[in-house]
Parts: C-alpha cells; structure tokens; sequence
C-alpha cells in the first residue's frame, strides 16, 4: 500500500482569525479554573476577578493613549460596532451619519438599520485603491451631522485610511468620530489622542486572542447610550457579567504582535505580491503600500474565485474570496464593486492574509501553487460568470 502523504497546510487567513497564542492561553487558563470567580462578587476571589479585569484594562488603554476607564469590553467587533453607531443614534433620536462604500457589514446594516428608523446616510464614495478623499467627508457634514464611521484599515484588501485626517475634520466640526480598528490594531500604530478618535472598535480574535472578546473606545465625554441593561457592568454602557478569562486573554493578546513581526509580514506579503503579480492577467486589489502588513488580495481575470479556494483547500492552503462574515451570501464582494473592478474581476479575486507563524517556504509554495492551479483553470475553461 502506498504510503499516505501528509503535506502540512498554511494557513493564509489571518483576516478572518488568528489561533490563541501560547501565552496568551497560558494567561487565560488560571481564570477558567482557579480564578473563575464573577468580576462583580465583593469577597476576596470575585476582587481577584475584578482586580485582572482592571489590569487588562489598563494595558489595552495603554496601546492606544486612553484612559482606562475609556475602554468598555464587549462581546467583539460586532457588538462594538452596534454599540457605536446606534449608541450614539439613541443619544440623539434623529440626525445624520457619514461612512463610506466599503465599510465592515455590520457597519452598513447598522446605518441600513438606522435608515428605516428615520436616520439620514450618507455613504461616500472611495477611490481605486479604496481610499476616501477627506475632503468629500467634509463637504458630507451638514448642521445635524453627530457621527462619521470610518474603517481603519479594510478587512478585504488591506487599505489604511488617512484615518487622523477625517479626525482632524470631525473634531474641528463638532461631529463624533468612530473607526472600526479591528485589522489594523497592533499592527498600526493608533494614537486616540493624536488621531482625533472619539470611539473605536478593536477585538482580540484578529491578534491571537480568543473570539468573544473585543472593545469599544469611548471618549470621556462621548454622548453615547447603552444597548443592554442589566447590572450595569462597564461604566453602565455594557451590562453584562464580564468575560474575565477571554479579557485578560485580549491583554496578553494585544502584546503579541512586535515591532519584528510587522517587519517579517510586510517582507513576506511583498514578496508574494511580487510573485502573484508574475501571473498573466492578475492584478493587486487595494493601495501598493498603504496597506496592512498582512494583506495581499488579488485579482485573477477569467478564473471563478470560488472555484479557485477549493482546488487551493485541496492542496493545504487556506485563503479566502473576501469578508468571512459575508462568506456564503452568494453575493459580489462590496468593497470590490465600490474601488471599480468589473465583474469578472470581482468574482475572480482571492484574498491571502498572513500571521505572524508564516514563513517564506509557505509563502514560496503558495505562490507557486497558486500560479499552478490559475494556468490549469485557464486551460480546462474553469471560467468564471460573466
């Protein structure tokens, strides 16, 4: 009998989540067991809780120049992002937001949502590299302006937002600033303070933390309204008995990503765009440098993408066609329609993100196999819809 080859796989979807790091297990398991006492509890174990809870606090806000009673845990991104926006919504009653094309989904269904319930939208438009023109955002601001949501850093081509630019604008106007920072946080450096931020959206299962676990920004002052009452847990803006084990796991999380790291992934993803651009009739989605240091999305014309992510599965490589949160909907990427690829650009563009584990063997093989299974789409007629 033929002996069975096992062919180790890489992992190239770091967008979507990263593993729990060593260390940042290690951080956790104490309070699964040991220290698992509620955070809200007045005996000694529960101030234990609450105790590491505070500490984790204090070395998220630090990452970002907050204050640490700023800084309130949620369940996510998701929740952070809702919490924002309609948040602030409910403070006011009725008004107008500014956000662009090519936000996260849950940012668009949350305005989408707002919308019906007599809120105004408007939904600003990105250049080719899906940048936003600041400008367009200040010509956007009208008298009963209260909020403007900006991604960071897109979760689907990698693009950094001129994010302390609109800042600027929105704190010389008078008109809240949120960013969902939830790709680009430790990776980018980000500065609340310097960067006109009044809240932001971060969580720990992009930077090899457990999923479950994010926070919201929210500066002293930030007219913002709960979505959930209860106990009032975290400043009375999240209710809700606290998740310690997977807070302080965001903690630890929050320092794993290191000056080198970010140099070892900028080198890795040049040089796969380097060989992806190799390929006949490619194209790299998203701006050439201002871009995440773990991004590289790529267009690949004639070839159905989808198609495409399952002959690489089949081979150990684990990418993705865009967005994992819209993974499944049978409809074309957001993001790519609104930085003007057609159709078929659309449809035939694959999403590679990379960790801080990749090497550069992984990455070498594959760029290799990716350029082995286009040529062979190509030639068999694997085509995609036009």
């Amino acid at each position: 009998m033929r002996p069975l080859l096992i062919v180790k796989r890489i992992y190239l979807d770091s967008a979507a989540t990263t593993p729990v790091a060593q260390e940042v297990l290690e951080a956790m398991l104490p309070f699964f067991s040991e220290n698992f006492a509620n955070a809200s509890s007045s005996h000694s174990q529960g101030m234990a809780a609450r105790e590491a809870v505070e500490i984790s606090r204090e070395k998220i806000a630090g990452k970002i120049n907050a204050l640490p009673h700023e800084i309130i845990f949620t369940s996510g991104g998701t929740e952070s992002n809702n919490l924002a926006l309609k948040g602030t919504a409910f403070s006011k009653l009725r008004g107008h937001i500014i956000t662009t094309q090519v936000e996260h989904s849950c940012v668009l269904n949350s305005c989408g949502w707002l919308e019906k319930r007599g809120f105004d939208v408007t939904y600003l438009p990105v250049d080719k590299y899906g940048i936003v023109d600041p400008a367009d955002v200040e010509s956007a601001i009208q008298k009963d302006t209260f909020l403007t949501t900006i991604i960071h850093a897109s979760n689907e081509i990698g693009t950094i937002e001129p994010i302390r630019e609109i800042g600027e604008i929105c704190r010389e106007r008078g008109v809240c600033f949120h960013t969902d920072a939830c790709q680009g946080f430790t990776k980018v450096p980000i500065d609340v303070e310097k960067d006109n931020i009044d809240l932001m959206t971060i969580n720990a299962h992009k930077i090899y933390g457990p999923n479950g676990v994010g926070a919201l920004y929210v500066r002293s002052g930030t007219e913002i309204e709960p979505l959930q009452h209860g106990g009032g847990h975290e400043f009375g803006l999240r209710s809700g008995t606290e998740n310690v084990a997977g807070i302080v796991g965001f903690a630890k999380a929050s320092e794993v990503i290191t000056d080198e790291d970010i140099r070892r992934m900028t080198t890795l993803r040049d040089r796969l765009i380097t060989r992806l651009s190799e390929i006949p009739d490619s194209g790299l989605n998203g701006h050439p440098t201002k871009r995440l240091c773990s991004n590289v999305n790529f267009y690949f014309k004639d070839i159905a993408g989808e198609a495409l992510l399952a002959r690489l599965d089949s081979k150990g490589i684990a990418a993705s066609t865009g967005s994992a949160c819209s993974s499944g909907s049978g409809q074309p990427s957001h993001v790519l329609c609104a930085i003007g690829l057609k159709p078929e650009e659309v449809s035939g563009s694959l999403r590679l993100t990379l960790g801080i584990y990749n090497t550069r063997e992984e990455i070498d093989r594959a760029a290799e196999t990716i350029r082995e299974e286009v040529k062979l789409m190509r030639k068999q007629g694997c085509l995609c819809e036009k």
